[in-house]
């Protein structure tokens, strides 16, 4: 009988971790280098433009999603919001590490002839295609897929060039329990296998 109670109660006890509270959470997203890039400032020069972000998903008011084990959904948003400032937040910080100033510019039209009348060294523009987070519960696990897809666009003075990269990565990972914390470290450590990998080697 004491078997059978413990059975039970540890049934409950794991039905009740599957389910994350609902409502809307926002993440803090966050690209933390952990590369070095000794020839950064020689491939891009000290000075970088940012030219506005698009983001092109079909729905940009969210991130992700999350079903608990009754089906009822909580949804992610970035932070900062909206998303593509999230991200270019996010760089500005990190390459003012490595002597890399940025600026924000008006717009771009991603050609290479523009280019020569730039007063800075190059500029940046990304397309968000994907990103995305959909975590569902099951009695045991959690099970949380996220995936990210963008397109960069990197055009260098110097070069007269535009150089153009897509980049995508998927990630799944397994839980007892799903929280906003989880969720979130694993969008950030996306982004730095994204940008460490890219900034290793723009072009």
């Amino acid at each position: 009988m004491k078997s059978i109670r413990f059975l039970i109660f540890l049934s409950l006890g794991i039905f009740v971790l599957g389910c994350a509270k609902i409502g809307t959470h926002s993440l803090y997203l966050q690209y933390q280098p952990v590369k070095e890039f000794p020839s950064l400032q020689q491939k891009i020069g000290s000075t970088l433009a940012i030219a506005p972000f698009k983001d092109e998903r079909p729905d940009t008011l969210y991130i992700g999603v999350h079903t608990n084990l009754q089906g009822d959904s909580s949804y992610f948003k970035s932070h900062p919001f909206p998303l593509e400032k999230a991200i270019k937040e996010s760089l500005s910080g990190a390459l003012s590490r490595y002597g890399v100033k940025t600026i924000s510019l008006a717009n771009w039209d991603g050609k290479p002839e523009s280019l020569k009348n730039m007063e800075t060294d190059s500029v940046m523009m990304i397309e968000i295609k994907r990103f995305w987070t959909e975590g569902k519960a099951y009695t045991f696990r959690t099970i949380v897929k996220a995936t990210i897809q963008c397109v960069i666009h990197l055009g260098v003075k110097r070069e007269g060039k535009v150089f153009t990269r897509n980049v995508e990565v998927e990630k799944e990972m397994t839980v007892v329990r799903s929280t906003p914390e989880k969720v979130e470290a694993m969008i950030n450590q996306i982004l730095t296998d994204i940008f460490d990998s890219y900034f290793s080697n723009p072009y």
